[in-house]
């Protein structure tokens, strides 16, 4: 008997001859790029060390399009970057010990907003390995488990025959529902030597599906049909699984109301009659939702962003839909369904009945009345002009990156991403420094459409010398930071919990003279011009800097008070 997985390939004449006569000069470090290639890589990102001069070297001879930023951090964020817009898992090329280690911070927001990031770094030689000190340059006793805490998986080669199968199962892990980020190391000795290996011309690496459990989506859908006050709540899982237009026929069949978290932004049409918007940093929004009798949470672990800092408290039945087992139920009980959102969403379609609910956009839009009552009493006009100012700039089509800074906690709140996938930030793992480097991957992406990157003055100064890069790339992006003098939210926090801040204010550049430094124009803008300004930056080719002298101020919390 024959069976489906008794069935194999058998190569070709002309792909046994050039099996049998690899072309020569070629090293470990091409079989990493040949490998890449195979699997459908056509952008590295990266940074050059002594280690890895086997991979950078093997670019030369490969079709391989690379872009170097200048600290290897910036160089993950615009992987993560490239990843979240291409769905794609994007390499980043890293040296060993400081040069692996300086990228963990942006592998951490990778993992939190399940990005697909496909880390190579390069290790001492292969002598060096086992924990011993042998005093190599870069030598640590064991750099994997720096990464174990951070990425989805982690795979260490060690001889040549090693890499195509590693860099396969990484990206295969990468990829696979819920994407993340991934480490492989290569010694530098297995990179450099000579191969005799037979050219790689393909990968298999199809990522595995998540499907839902067939008895879990129809008890779901049996509660959302006889629910009298559904609502949904639709995080970053979503926008991942490619699965806005489920979500809202889904809504539209149930009449539920949908309210989308900061990672969620543009998962569900901001202005649809069930749109609650992204205001789940609000205690209106946070009653409406605790009085759902059975609330659908859909691509969100409800962390304490999704939660208006965990005062969230449902009364109502729950039923999540991860694609994260650590996630699911991990902060609330629920019916918890452990699928990708596309798949889970896609079952419910096929089995829940249709209700009617005349009462439904009535109740929304008190809702966002009452928020709106809110946010207007206090008297915060400039913050709201500004970003109005910037969503009548940016095109609705172009991607926006945002970094830890004021009006981005306004963004999460308040700001109309015309779409899925359009908005994102380091809500994830909150680090500074996301903003422009990660615009930097997305124009690599799709230089189709220029992009937008926000910052604080004190986000850009982590990010300053990655104006080189996109000057030496021609990025189409357009870069505005805010320029409060300091670090202007925890300012804020600091006053407000200690009466006055400290280490909070900062010396700074001129941002317009050393942009122009490097040969980026820059435009120093007033609120007044700011929307003229940011428009004219967008709509010329190439990278440009936006600079706002301006002071701006959160909303007041809502969690404080309850």
């Amino acid at each position: 008997m024959t069976h489906d997985h008794d069935l194999v390939l058998r190569p070709t004449e002309e792909q046994t001859a050039a099996a049998l006569n690899p072309p020569a000069g070629r090293s470990g470090g091409d079989l990493v790029v040949e490998t890449l290639a195979g699997l459908g890589a056509t952008t590295v990102f990266g940074l050059p060390g002594q280690h890895a001069l086997g991979m950078f070297d093997a670019l030369r001879r490969s079709d391989l399009r690379y872009i170097g930023l200048r600290v290897e951090n910036n160089a993950a964020f615009a992987a993560d970057a490239y990843g979240r817009i291409t769905g794609e898992a994007a390499p980043l090329l890293l040296s060993t010990g400081p040069g692996a280690l300086t990228s963990l911070a942006a592998l951490q927001e990778a993992a939190a907003a399940s990005a697909p990031v496909l880390a190579i770094s390069s290790q001492i030689p292969t002598a060096g390995l086992g924990g011993g000190r042998h005093g190599y340059l870069h030598e640590l006793p064991d750099q994997a488990a720096s990464f174990r805490g951070v990425v989805k998986s982690v795979h260490t080669v060690r001889t040549q025959s090693q890499i195509p199968s590693a860099i396969e199962a990484a990206w295969k892990s990468a990829l696979t529902a819920p994407h993340g980020p991934v480490w492989v190391e290569i010694p530098q000795d297995v990179l450099l030597a000579e191969t005799s290996i037979p050219v790689v011309t393909g990968g298999d690496a199809f990522p595995d599906e998540l499907p839902p459990r067939p008895e879990l989506t129809a008890l779901a859908a049996h509660l959302l049909s006889h629910a009298a006050r559904p609502a949904i709540i639709a995080g970053g899982g979503v926008v991942r699984a490619d699965a806005s237009k489920k979500l809202r026929q889904l809504a539209e069949t149930l009449q539920a109301p949908v309210v989308t978290t900061p990672g969620g932004k543009g998962a569900f049409p901001w202005t649809h009659p069930l749109s609650l918007q992204s205001w789940i940093e609000d205690r209106h929004t946070t009653d409406f939702l605790e009085d759902a009798d059975v609330l659908l949470v859909v691509g969100s672990g409800l962390g304490e962003l999704s939660s208006n800092y965990h005062t969230f408290k449902p009364r109502g039945r729950v039923i999540q839909i991860e694609a994260d087992l650590g996630k699911l139920e991990s902060n609330h009980p629920a019916l918890g369904i452990h699928a990708d959102a596309r798949l889970a969403l896609q079952a419910l379609l096929e089995t829940v009945s249709e209700r009617e609910d005349v009462t439904a956009p009535e109740r929304v839009r008190e809702v966002l009345g009452k928020v709106s009552e809110r946010i207007g009493a206090q008297e915060l006009t400039l913050e709201q002009d500004v970003l109005a100012a910037v969503r009548r700039a940016l095109p609705a089509d172009s991607p926006s990156f945002w970094d830890m800074t004021i009006l981005a906690y306004w963004a999460w709140s308040a700001f109309d991403a015309k779409g899925p996938n359009h908005l994102h930030s380091a809500q994830g793992a909150g680090g500074l420094g996301y903003g422009f480097p990660a615009a930097l991957g997305a124009a690599a992406a799709d230089p189709t459409r220029p992009v937008l990157a926000v910052s604080g003055d004190g986000g850009a100064l982590y990010s300053i010398a990655e104006l080189a890069t996109a000057r030496q790339y021609d990025l189409d992006v357009t870069w505005l930071i805010v320029d409060d003098g300091g670090y202007g939210i925890l300012r804020e926090y600091m006053t407000d919990a200690f009466g006055q801040a400290t280490a909070t204010e900062l010396t700074r550049p001129d941002y317009v003279a050393l942009a122009e430094s490097f040969g980026v124009p820059g435009t120093r803008t007033t609120p007044e011009t700011l929307e003229a300004d940011l428009a004219k930056a967008l709509q010329t080719r190439g990278p440009s800097v936006v600079v706002l002298p301006a002071v701006l101020r959160m909303f007041a919390p809502t969690h404080l008070t309850t």
